[in-house]
């Protein structure tokens, strides 16, 4: 399957999954966060003022580049 470039999809494994969004510019900081339980998926995109994002917990995370899980 093939995804848009900005994008990316995070899939809970468990409850309680931490998805932090970070800023763009000369101080990185917190600007967004969202919890996700078991099974529930969010669609996410990068944006002028997000350059990164904290994925905290048990998770899928497909991306343009491929799928990674972080449970390994």
């Amino acid at each position: 399957m093939e995804y848009p470039k900005d994008y990316f999809i995070v899939k809970a494994k468990e409850n309680g999954v931490s998805v932090i969004g970070l800023t763009r510019g000369r101080d990185t900081r917190f600007h967004h966060s969202e919890k996700l339980d078991k099974g529930e998926v969010m669609l996410a995109q990068f944006t002028e003022s997000t350059s990164a994002v904290k994925i905290r917990g048990k998770a899928e995370i497909m991306t343009p580049f491929g799928r990674i899980s972080t449970e390994e």
